[in-house]
Parts: structure tokens; C-alpha cells; sequence
């Protein structure tokens, strides 16, 4: 009986029955990676940020479906703008002749605000109210859509979208949110922005002695 145990568990086991990698793994690993590379990029992990960015595109790279890589694409995109540098999504670009998910294409032209003839339906949810009031130049709703934003990500990329259409107390309110969740780049872009469009020279110097502490290596 024990020796039939032992066979039975060692058969069990190199057969792999309850151990079986699914065959579409590759999506889980690239998606993963790139959320780790989301999180150590808006917290100022340079190397590591990097490297999540490499192991995203390295996975989604193993199959003909490019529509993941399109996703990571448009994701380090959509992060560089929200923190203020200058992006063309040219990778994108590169590979959306071979892309079919209207989604995406929607997504793309949200971050490049050409927001007229496209399907605001297929953006996400986050984003709907907050492109029909750009849309119409009806930026104090938007600005009311940004705060109203779950996703803190989505914030931060409205939020820098139309920069130069908010106040200093959201400006203040997405420094908050940055500094909650640890999001150094776009603090220091937000301490940036508030300083850049305060009159008064107080409050100006407050911002640029932050802005240098957490600069410093010290």
C-alpha cells in the first residue's frame, strides 16, 4: 500500500496534473511586468523601471497578437506624458499599421488630444467624460472629471494633458496624490507646474526649496 502511494504521488507529480502552465502565460508575465515597470517609473526607479520595461516587451513579443505590445507601448507613452515629457508615442506608430483594436487607436488619439471622430465609447471608463468636455473646451469639468478619476494613473495623465487649463489647488491636490502613493516624477513635476504658475514669491520659494530637497542625494 505504501509503495502504491509513493508511485501514485511521484506519477502525480511528473505529470504535472494540477501544475500545468497555462499556454497564454506570456500575457500574464507581460502584464505584470509592465505594471511593476508603471510603479517603479512613476516612483523614480530608474534601473529597475527599465528592466520592467524590457521583461514587458521581451513577453509580449512571442506572439503574432501584437495588440499587448501595442498596450505596453502606449503605456510608456501615456507615463511619459503624465509626468511631462515629451513623448510622440513613436513605437506606436511603428507597429499600428498592423493593429486592429479600435480601442487602442482611441487611446492614441486621446493622448495626442485629437479627440474629434473618434469613439469616446471605447476609451476607458475613466477617461469618457473627461474627452467629451476637452473635446468641447469645457475644461472646468474636466478638471472636475480628474478629481472624480479611480484609477491614479488616469489622473495624472488628464491632469497633464491639459496642464495648462487647471488651478494651483488641484495642482495641489494631484501633489497629494503623488505623494500618497510615492509617485516622486510626478510630484516633482506638479511642484514644478504649481511653482510655475504661482504670483507669489513666498509660496514660490517654498516650492523650489521642496523641489531641491528632494532632488538632493543627501
Amino acid at each position: 500500500m505504501k509503495k502504491f502511494s509513493i508511485y501514485f504521488l511521484t506519477a502525480f507529480l511528473f505529470l504535472g496534473c494540477s501544475f500545468k502552465t497555462p499556454p497564454n502565460q506570456w500575457q500574464y508575465d507581460g502584464t505584470n511586468a509592465y505594471e511593476s515597470y508603471k510603479k517603479n517609473f512613476l516612483a523614480a526607479n530608474e534601473s529597475l523601471a527599465k528592466n520592467d520595461l524590457a521583461r514587458a516587451v521581451k513577453h509580449a513579443k512571442v506572439s503574432a497578437n501584437l495588440n499587448l505590445l501595442a498596450r505596453i507601448y502606449l503605456g510608456e507613452c501615456a507615463l511619459n506624458l503624465s509626468v511631462g515629457i515629451k513623448s510622440e508615442c513613436t513605437k506606436y506608430q511603428n507597429i499600428k499599421a498592423v493593429i486592429t483594436d479600435k480601442e487602442l487607436e482611441s487611446y492614441y488619439r486621446l493622448l495626442r488630444l485629437e479627440l474629434h471622430n473618434i469613439d469616446i465609447s471605447s476609451l476607458p471608463k475613466d477617461y469618457r467624460d473627461f474627452a467629451r468636455h476637452v473635446e468641447t473646451s469645457r475644461y472646468k469639468q474636466a478638471a472636475e472629471d480628474i478629481l472624480a478619476m479611480e484609477n491614479t494613473s488616469s489622473k495624472l495623465l488628464a491632469a497633464a494633458l491639459i496642464k495648462e487649463h487647471l488651478n494651483n489647488p488641484l495642482r495641489y491636490t494631484l501633489i497629494e496624490t503623488a505623494s500618497f502613493h510615492g509617485y516622486k516624477k510626478a510630484v516633482l513635476f506638479w511642484l514644478n507646474e504649481t511653482k510655475h504658475h504661482t504670483l507669489d514669491g513666498t509660496e514660490k520659494e517654498i516650492l523650489s526649496q521642496k523641489i531641491s530637497i528632494l532632488l538632493s542625494k543627501d
